[in-house]
Parts: C-alpha cells; sequence; structure tokens
C-alpha cells in the first residue's frame, strides 16, 4: 500500500493538500474527512494522482517537494455531509453575532466571514482592518458565546473577493476565485504598459485594488509590442520616409504618418515587407517567437482590453511627437491612481490573539513619495497585499 497527494477544496476557495494511504483514490468532488487543527474537517476533492502531486510542488498553499504532513482519513458518509450542510448554514449567524461584539467594543475591523470546522471543534473568523487591533476582549466574548476555540484571521481585501467570490465587471467569475493560482502585487506600472486609462475607478475590481488581469496579462502586452516598431519612430516605407504614430497589438495594424500629415493605417506583416531592412535582424526574428494569446484568454480580457472595445490606440489619441497622449481629465486621475496603483506593495500583517497577546503589530515598510521620508518614510498602516493569519484564543 502506498500513500498518494490529494488536494482538497474547502469554504471560501480555501485548499490544502493530504496523504491518501490507500490505492483505491476518491473521485473529485468526493466529500473526504481530514485531520485539521486539533480535530477533523470536511472538504471535497479538487485534485488526485499526477495531476495533484504537480500542483503540490507549484502552487503557493502546497509543500513542495516534501509530502503534506496531514492525511486525509477517509470518504465522509451521507450523515457527516448533512452536519457539514447544517454548519455552513449556521456561518453566517456566527459572523453576524461577531460583528455585533465588534461594534460594542468599538473596534475598526470588518469581519468578512466565519467557518466552523466539521467537528465544532474551532470557529475561525476573516477580518480585515486598516489600523492595528486590540481583540483580546473579542477573542475572549466570542469564545465564551460559541464554547469554542476561536481564531481570527486577518486578510487582505484581494482574499477578501476570493473567499467571498463574485461576478466582475467583465461578466464573468472573479478570477482569483475561479482559476487564479497565486494572488500577486499590482502596480500602475502594467497598466501605463497596456495604454490604459490611469482612472483608479476604470482599473480596479469589486475589491477597490488594481485588476489582477492588469498583471497576468503584463507578460502577453510587453512579448507582443516587440513585433512592433516604436511608436514615434521614423522609418523609411516604399511611400518614403513615415512615422509609426500607433500600434493596434490585436488586429495586428500599424498606423503611419508621412512628412505632409497624412495618416495610413496597414497591416504588420505588409509594413514588415516595406521596412524589413529598417527594424533589423532581432526584431524580425522575435515576430516568429511571441505567443499568441488564444480565444479563451481573450475572453477574460475586459471590455477595453478587447479589441472590439473602444479603441485606445486610435491615431487622434498621440499628438505630433508621436508619443500617446493623455485627455485632460485622465491626466488629473493619473495623481489619484499613484495613491492607490502599488496597493499591494505592503507586506502582510501578522496579528496574533493568542493568550492575552491580541494586539495586531503591523510590519512596517519605508514610503515612497514624499509623505513620511523626513522621518525615516515609515508607515504602519496594517493593510497587507495577501493578509496574515493569526492564531485562535482558546476559550477560558
Amino acid at each position: 500500500m502506498s500513500s498518494h497527494v490529494i488536494e482538497v477544496e474547502f469554504k471560501g476557495n480555501r485548499r490544502e493538500f493530504f496523504l491518501w494511504e490507500t490505492d483505491d483514490l476518491p473521485a473529485l468532488h468526493a466529500p473526504v474527512i481530514v485531520e485539521a487543527d486539533r480535530g477533523e474537517d470536511l472538504g471535497h476533492v479538487h485534485a488526485v494522482g499526477e495531476f495533484a502531486q504537480k500542483r503540490n510542488k507549484g502552487v503557493p498553499h502546497g509543500t513542495g517537494d516534501a509530502l503534506p504532513t496531514k492525511r486525509a482519513r477517509r470518504v465522509a458518509s451521507g450523515d457527516d455531509v448533512r452536519k457539514h450542510d447544517e454548519l455552513r448554514a449556521q456561518d453566517e449567524e456566527a459572523r453576524r453575532k461577531a460583528m455585533e461584539r465588534v461594534r460594542a467594543n468599538a473596534l475598526v475591523m470588518k469581519v468578512s466571514d466565519a467557518e466552523w470546522q466539521w467537528d465544532r471543534k474551532k470557529l475561525t473568523f476573516y477580518f480585515t482592518a486598516e489600523k492595528r487591533v486590540d481583540f483580546r476582549t473579542l477573542v475572549r466574548e466570542l469564545a465564551a458565546a460559541f464554547r469554542t476555540r476561536i481564531e481570527l484571521k486577518q486578510i487582505g481585501v484581494r482574499d477578501e473577493a476570493k473567499r467571498l467570490d463574485g461576478i466582475g465587471r467583465c461578466g464573468r467569475q472573479y478570477c482569483s476565485a475561479a482559476w487564479l493560482p497565486e494572488l500577486r502585487p499590482v502596480s500602475l506600472g502594467v497598466a501605463k504598459d497596456q495604454r490604459l486609462s490611469l482612472n483608479p475607478t476604470q482599473i480596479s475590481g469589486a475589491c477597490g485594488r488594481l485588476m489582477c488581469s492588469l498583471r497576468y496579462e503584463h507578460e502577453f502586452y510587453v512579448h507582443a509590442r516587440k513585433r512592433f516598431p516604436k511608436e514615434g519612430k521614423t522609418l523609411r516605407t516604399t511611400l518614403g520616409e513615415e512615422r509609426v504614430i500607433s500600434n493596434d497589438i490585436f488586429r495586428e495594424r500599424v498606423v503611419l504618418r508621412n512628412s505632409e500629415g497624412e495618416t495610413r493605417t496597414i497591416a504588420l506583416a505588409q509594413f514588415l515587407q516595406e521596412t524589413g531592412a529598417s527594424l533589423g535582424a532581432a526584431t524580425l526574428a522575435s515576430a516568429s517567437s511571441i505567443p499568441v494569446m488564444d480565444a479563451a484568454a481573450a475572453t477574460r480580457l475586459p471590455h477595453h482590453h478587447r479589441p472590439d472595445g473602444d479603441d485606445e490606440h486610435h491615431p487622434e489619441a498621440h499628438d505630433e511627437s508621436g508619443h500617446h497622449s493623455m485627455p485632460e481629465a485622465e491626466a488629473e486621475a493619473e495623481a489619484v491612481a499613484e495613491s492607490v496603483a502599488e496597493d499591494d506593495a505592503e507586506p502582510a500583517t501578522t496579528a496574533e490573539a493568542e493568550s492575552g497577546a491580541g494586539i495586531q503589530r503591523p510590519h512596517r515598510r519605508r514610503g515612497r513619495r514624499g509623505g513620511r521620508r523626513g522621518r525615516g518614510g515609515k508607515r504602519g498602516d496594517g493593510q497587507g497585499s495577501d493578509g496574515g493569519a493569526s492564531d485562535g484564543g482558546t476559550p477560558a
């Protein structure tokens, strides 16, 4: 008998890897009872076999080359599943009671979700907060009210959106909840590289931060633009010297303007034929090695990313020098966007709530763009990009 690695999914898109110690692997989406913190929990199988082993080495919540330490004990019975469904129905009531105690203690924090462990030996609350929170009293009150071990976990707004799930502005499920394996920081630079409006309301997701799609689509834009000439550069074509006004990487078109002000739009292939010698061998060689976005990936793009959306690369959107111009409203919005652009640059905040040590102590980082540079540039607003975890208090 050999051990196998399986991936189990719990509430809120939380996943963990476990050892399955029999050769008879459970079916996908089958309910299983697994080892949990000081007890047992129930989840559903997300991956098995070689696929689970590969994911265990590649995803952030995996154990890498080492085997998981926790074990999946058995396939859940019908009674186990009914008990689990009853607990899930009680999660919202527990969250509301916790919010009542938060307001009673005048704490500046938002309880996003609650999750009972299957054996009722632990109740986990997920919360967001912008500043440090002393929740020692809250832990004691919750432990007395629910008669179980209480765990408080601080998460970032991106993780909150991943747990609660929903529909994005594109009309599809949140990428973070549907398929995105890792929530990485997103900066304003990726929006600039993609020629997007710098208005925060247009490039922010439901969580209020810059959209995750800006990050994972950025590589496509960087590689795709290597096939095109630099905007503003003057090249010699079959019609004489012409300046590159703009590039349309989706329709593979180049907009040119001659010295007389006449503008024409030609296909990239035709442009390469007319100016192959001017572009050089390096540029031409890169054209055959650029990855192409498939149809499925293109459907995930926000409306202003797609070829059939608003044309961000229209010739009229560029000045005479060939540089991409910005409307006054967007120029004003750029200053506002700078303040929220690198929203995930701060490290995760870790909060402790064990045996009276419930004062949240956020990490500090050096500030950028003025602020408190004169006093060391430190900032401690207590808001992390991917969130931190807090150990639960034990009821007295």
